[in-house]
């Protein structure tokens, strides 16, 4: 920008008052601009690193500056590192061997006779060819002397329909676990498996599985009102036209979703009760306010504290380092507790003059007109912040809720919500089993089987986790 031309005393003397008024009218709606164009930029310059932005609404190619040099290595597997590879099964578990035999020495060209009691093994896996099993019953009618007919009836157990329970539970597994659409699960059947499938029967399916995963949904959700710690996140996605979240509950060995056309307060009276006691990780969002001990999230502050230090406001950069600060000791002092290289009474210690600066900074911030709006709310609920350092089991970050909703945000970005309430039942009883049984080390699409098998005979499904309480009946 050009530097401005000299103006000489004679030149202002002799400018009129008016003139002088419309210039220094001019020079505040310049300086107002410059403001309203700062702030412009700066939310321009906003992403997932320093907003409440998600990571996955950045674009694939939006890479971060590297903050390390760039390693000098080849890509892939460095030299002398540990050779990974299928172990060989034994024998007489294959279903064909093949000896190969050589018929002539490769040197002299005599004949060979004999075997190697050692020979080298090689073994090839293939798919078999896959063909449905399928079981038909004769239902048959017999006519009495009377005149009425009786047929006869299935065995207990039996669908009505025409899938079974192994085919029921993959296809509920290839729908919600593998993302798969109604049409392209349908396809999978037809060209892989040999079963023919429509769009439409993969709804039936679909619905058949919800049904029978409904008890042990329901008893996984009667579980969240009693449990001490509780990390909670939600999405939005849509049902139908409208809009809808998936808000994810996790607790230590249990992780329930729920699809609901709301994000208020009323969610978390209806799943977890008006008198919960126990404690709340979560983002500082409102809804959570009702509940008496909460933590809050500091990896959502940390991106919070980052948009302080790009702001072109200097009051609020230097506040924004003053915190960042203080947060990297957190996180460095947490990692050592995670490790078990300091103990917990250590730790509270070694927290106490972080916790202090931190306060002390937002209490500074709180009083300025600058950095008031992002001080007040973390100032008057403090308390919030470090309940993690009183409270064993409870972290300073939410990541829990957060890797667990991952897999329903993909899921969301592939379909687009779901279409009904019963596409929404269906998305949240199956992502409920898919994760509880993952953090339990149970194979889910075994159980799903099962509960399919006991819904068709009218059982009790086995229980996906183990519970105090009795089993649910039908």
């Amino acid at each position: 920008m050009d530097a401005l031309p000299p103006v000489s005393g004679a030149d202002l003397a002799a400018t009129p008052a008016s003139v002088i008024a419309l210039i220094q009218w001019q020079g505040r709606q310049i300086a107002q601009l410059q403001r309203e164009v700062a702030e412009l930029k700066a939310r321009l310059d906003k992403d997932s690193t320093n907003s409440s932005t998600p990571p996955s609404a950045a674009h694939p190619h939006a890479k971060p500056a590297p903050t390390k040099p760039r390693s000098k290595r080849r890509r892939g597997g460095q030299p002398g590192h540990p050779k990974a590879e299928r172990a060989l099964i034994p024998v007489e578990d294959c279903q064909a061997v093949v000896p190969c035999l050589p018929i002539a020495c490769r040197r002299c060209g005599r004949a060979l006779h004999g075997t190697d009691p050692e020979p080298l093994q090689h073994q090839v896996w293939e798919l078999p060819e896959i063909q449905p099993h399928v079981t038909e019953y004769q239902r048959h009618r017999l006519v009495c002397d009377c005149g009425c007919s009786t047929c006869g009836e299935l065995p207990t157990g039996v669908p009505s329909g025409q899938a079974g329970p192994r085919l029921i539970a993959f296809s509920g597994l290839l729908m919600a676990c593998f993302r798969q659409s109604k049409r392209r699960a349908a396809q999978f059947l037809g060209t892989i498996l040999n079963q023919p499938a429509s769009a439409a029967w993969m709804v039936i399916l679909q619905n058949r599985c919800a049904d029978a995963v409904q008890p042990a949904y329901e008893e996984l959700v009667q579980r969240l009102p009693n449990e001490a710690i509780l990390n909670i996140d939600e999405s939005p996605t849509k049902e139908g036209p409208s809009k809808a979240w998936v808000w994810t509950f996790v607790a230590d060995t249990v992780t329930v979703f729920a699809c609901r056309t709301s994000r208020a307060g009323d969610v978390l009276d209806d799943l977890l009760g008006k008198d919960f006691g126990g404690t709340i990780h979560c983002d500082r969002a409102k809804m959570y306010w009702r509940f008496g001990r909460l933590q809050w999230c500091w990896a959502h502050l940390k991106r919070d504290i980052q948009a302080l230090i790009d702001a072109p406001c200097h009051t609020k950069k230097r506040l924004g380092h003053g915190l960042m600060r203080q947060t990297k000791e957190l996180f460095g002092l947490w990692k050592r507790v995670r490790d078990g290289t300091i103990a917990r009474s250590t730790f509270r210690q070694r927290m106490q003059p972080i916790r202090e600066k931190v306060q002390w900074l937002l209490l500074g911030g709180y009083f300025n007109a600058l950095t008031r709006g992002f001080c007040k709310e973390l100032w008057e609920h403090r308390e919030y912040l470090w309940t993690f350092v009183e409270v064993e089991g409870v972290e300073p970050t939410n990541n829990a809720a957060e890797r667990a909703l991952r897999h329903a945000v993909i899921w969301r970005k592939l379909s687009f919500g779901t279409q009904s309430p019963a596409g929404s039942r269906f998305v949240e009883r199956m992502l409920t089993v898919i994760e509880t049984a993952r953090r339990s080390g149970r194979n889910a699409f075994a159980w799903l089987t099962e509960a399919v098998r006991a819904y068709f005979c009218r059982e009790v499904a086995p229980p996906l986790v183990a519970s105090p309480r009795s089993a649910p009946t039908w």
